[in-house]
């Protein structure tokens, strides 16, 4: 039988750092090279990766000795509501106390750079050559577009009689 997922509440001042709704929140959005800082990008492009997912940030914080939780939510600033671009992580930083969780992780700034220096060397992404989704789809597209009369563009309006 699973497990129910943990109750968060709404914040206030009197909770602890262990709370989960505490946690610090990253979204693969933050960490994506693809993406502008207006669209949010929270590192510098050179230490950011390719379209990371949830499931990559999951794999690597599961190494990493540091709890977290993995949530079923969309980042505000993503147009697209696919699958593949939901999943927020949220990660413990400090304990009850205010003492760090791990000292090696004092800002949540150097958490998602670890994740982002970590995620290229996963096995899932030693398999794949560039950005596999969306070449296929550019792929499925081209085959499905070359079956017809000539080189597409406009329709018109057609002849007059």
């Amino acid at each position: 039988m699973a497990a129910a997922a943990p109750v968060i509440s709404n914040w206030n001042p009197s909770m602890k750092h262990s709370d989960m709704e505490r946690w610090i929140c990253i979204y693969p959005a933050y960490i994506n090279s693809k993406r502008t800082r207006q669209e949010g990008r929270r590192l510098p492009k050179e230490n950011c990766v390719d379209n990371p997912t949830y499931t990559e940030i999951r794999d690597v914080l599961s190494v990493s000795n540091l709890p977290f939780l993995v949530e079923n939510k969309k980042y505000s600033r993503e147009n697209s509501s696919e699958l593949e671009f939901r999943g927020r992580v949220r990660v413990q930083l400090r304990n009850v106390d205010g003492t760090l969780y791990n000292g090696d992780f004092p800002t949540r700034e150097s958490i998602m750079q670890h994740i982002a220096s970590k995620i290229p060397q996963l096995k899932t992404r030693q398999n794949k050559s560039g950005d596999s989704y969306h070449q296929q789809s550019q792929q499925q597209s081209n085959a499905s577009g070359s079956g017809g009369g000539g080189g597409g563009g406009k329709k018109g309006k057609g002849k007059r009689r």
